[in-house]
């Protein structure tokens, strides 16, 4: 007898952040469960020359553990993967890559590089998160992990200390989801565990505003 597929989830998650985000992304880290069964990887705008702290302080305020990222390094469930400095962190074949490819608006690390290779790699599969931080980094790699089928979530532009980056976002974006950072761990859980969302061509776009300001009826 054929067995079936093994069900697939939405547990590959690509977060970014810039000005604010060590913030954010302490009170994202604290609201996930001990069994998330999900993997976290995450940029965070950091200067090229000094190593990141970021790794160490996700894991002391959260139940996951958190390294820093090494290439060819198989991703895990229930872990979280920091890009280390001067590098992009990207998703290839369920195996990170960092790369020292050109700067991407002004950063290296850069969000758009890795929510692209999230959107090409796991489709459906894909959330991408962005957190508070100036400018516009991620607002383009937001709109591919959406036009794969992927979910895109947005720190409440009102809570972030700096609200440019979800700001951008949303205008990108028809968001599935808006809420304050300490919200988002627990959605993440919540998203994990629930089905797949339809793909890309079976969404409806009756509404013009952005997703979470949209009549259920239109989402």
């Amino acid at each position: 007898m054929t067995q079936a597929a093994p069900a697939q989830h939405r547990d590959l998650v690509a977060v970014g952040a810039s000005a604010g985000g060590v913030e954010a992304l302490r009170a994202l880290v604290a609201g996930l469960p001990p069994a998330y069964p999900g993997a976290l990887l995450v940029v965070l705008h950091v200067p090229r020359s000094a190593p990141s702290a970021l790794s160490g302080i996700l894991s002391r305020n959260g139940p996951l553990p958190a390294t820093t990222a090494a290439d060819g390094e198989p991703v895990m469930p229930g872990r979280i993967y920091v890009a280390p400095a001067d590098h992009h962190l990207l998703l290839l074949d369920g195996h990170l890559r960092l790369s020292r490819g050109p700067a991407e608006n002004g950063h290296r690390p850069a969000v758009d590089p890795l929510f692209r290779s999230v959107a090409r790699a796991a489709g459906r599969r894909a959330v991408g998160v962005v957190l508070s931080g100036s400018r516009d980094d991620g607002a383009a790699g937001l709109a591919s992990i959406a036009a794969r089928g992927g979910t895109t979530v947005v720190q409440e532009p009102g809570e972030a200390l700096h609200p440019w980056m979800p700001r951008a976002a949303l205008d990108a974006v028809q968001a599935d989801h808006v809420e304050p950072a300490a919200k988002i761990g627990p959605l993440l859980d919540k998203i994990a565990k629930g089905p797949l969302p339809p793909g890309p061509d079976q969404r409806r776009t009756a509404c013009s505003m952005p997703r979470w300001r949209c009549p259920t009826s239109a989402r």
